[in-house]
Formats: structure tokens, sequence, C-alpha cells
């Protein structure tokens, strides 16, 4: 059956440019905020602080802003099992902001109330890797990134779970996503991409991508309880813009036949 056209595509465009244009200005303010502290080979973490190298917390951190900010290549966040508590979705606030190449941020511990969790912009070969990303509107958002992946988090209850916009050759693997309500992951001018077993449900689209993602494979997904499990820009037929989707257990997709199991 073929699906109605919606307004999502319109809806997710909208959305990911208002917030690209609002978090470009993040790292800059951040620097000025912080409270409840940690410590790092003694030094002091706290909302707002600006890290580099190594950094494992020892505490929670509750922002009332912004929370961290990667200042240089080649650093590794370990959060420990502990959580980066920010004031709300409706804020205009990241997580942990980075603009740096070789970053990765690792797991156990959650980001939660932000208006997105992690945010991306230019750099490259990044990781994000057993994070629990909830109650932000977008878990994690690449916007001019290359070479970087986001495997075996846990996004929950956030409006997307996984954002890319003007983004290449990401790879998105492994990764429970539940209730995030207008997509599990949404690519907007995102490019040469992998987004293989992850679990997506209850939101309105598992997967979209919109007309200009190029290139991108997506196979081996289980999605179910969504309005549409995958959506190749509300029916653009797949070869148009050279997505390929198999082997993916769903029962809705727009265009029809993009499950291959049910």
């Amino acid at each position: 059956m073929k699906l109605e056209p919606n307004n999502l595509t319109v809806m997710i465009i909208l959305f990911m440019s208002a917030m690209f244009a609002m978090l470009l200005v993040l790292p800059a303010r951040a620097q000025n905020a912080g409270s409840d502290g940690t410590s790092e080979q003694g030094r002091e973490v706290t909302c707002g602080s600006v890290i580099t190298g190594t950094v494992t917390l020892s505490k929670n951190l509750n922002c009332t802003a912004d929370g961290l900010i990667i200042g240089d290549d080649s650093t590794t966040l370990n959060l420990n099992g502990f959580n980066i508590q920010g004031p709300g979705k409706d804020s205009s606030n990241a997580g942990i902001s980075v603009t740096k190449d070789d970053v990765h941020i690792v797991g156990p511990g959650v980001i939660s109330g932000f208006e997105t969790g992690i945010f991306f912009t230019g750099g490259n070969d990044i990781s994000v890797d057993s994070v629990i990303l909830q109650n932000n509107k977008i878990g994690v958002y690449f916007t001019g990134s290359e070479t970087s992946s986001v495997e075996e988090n846990i996004m929950r209850d956030n409006d997307v779970g996984v954002a890319g916009h003007s983004a290449n050759k990401l790879e998105i693997m492994s990764n429970i996503m539940d209730v995030n309500t207008l997509a599990g992951i949404t690519f907007v001018n995102t490019h040469e991409s992998t987004i293989t077993r992850n679990s997506i449900q209850e939101s309105q689209n598992g997967i979209f991508f919109e007309s200009q993602s190029t290139g991108n494979i997506v196979t081996l997904n289980n999605l179910r309880d969504n309005e549409v499990d995958l959506n190749n820009s509300d029916g653009l037929v797949p070869s148009l813009n050279e997505n390929t989707f198999s082997e993916n257990t769903c029962v809705r997709s727009d265009p029809d036949g993009l499950c291959d199991a049910k």
C-alpha cells in the first residue's frame, strides 16, 4: 500500500535547520557556565568546562546551562557511570559540544535534559559508545562531520535520536532507540553513511532521509511500531538518491518495498 505523503519532510528540515542555527553559538557561551564539580587529575571539571586529553568523571553534573566543551583533538571523555543533566530540552543548551577531531565519548552514563545531548560540528573521526541519551530534543547531532560512529547506545524519549546535517560517512550501529517522537534517525544532506543493526520503535519515522541525502546504506535493522518504519523522503524512489535498503525487519515503508522481512 502506498502511504500518503505527510508533512514530516518540511517539519524535519525546518527543525534541523533551526537547531543548527541555534547550536552554532553554544561553544563560546558554554565556557561561562558552571556548577557541581567533579575532578580529573586534580583539575576541577564543572558545567561549562573546556576539557582536553583523557577525562573521567567522578561525580554527576547538574547544569543550569551548557554541559562540557571538548577543547582539543584526541580527547576522550569517560562518563564513568555518571550523569550530565541539563535545564530541559526546551532550553538552547548542549550537554557536550565538539568541534575537534579524534574525540571519543564513552559510557556508561546518561546525558539528559538538553536541546542537544551531544553536538558535533566540523569534527572528524568521532565516536559515541555505551551512553544513554534521553529527554533531549536531539540525542546526538552531527553537522559537517565525517567518518564518525554512534554504537551501542540507548536513545529514548528525545524528539530525534540521531541527526545528521551536511555530514558524511557516519556509522550508526547497534543502538536501541525507543519513543523518539519525530524519528529514531534523521539525515538531511548527509551522504555515504551506514545504518545497521539498530532497534528502533515507537517514533513517527523510524529512519528518515530527505531527498538530498545520498549514497546511504540501511541494512539489518529491526523497526517496529513506528508510523513509518523506513521513509525515503516521503516516497522518493531510492534509486534517485542512491540509498540502499536491505534485510530490514519492518512493516511500513515509504515508498513501499523497503522492508524485507516482517
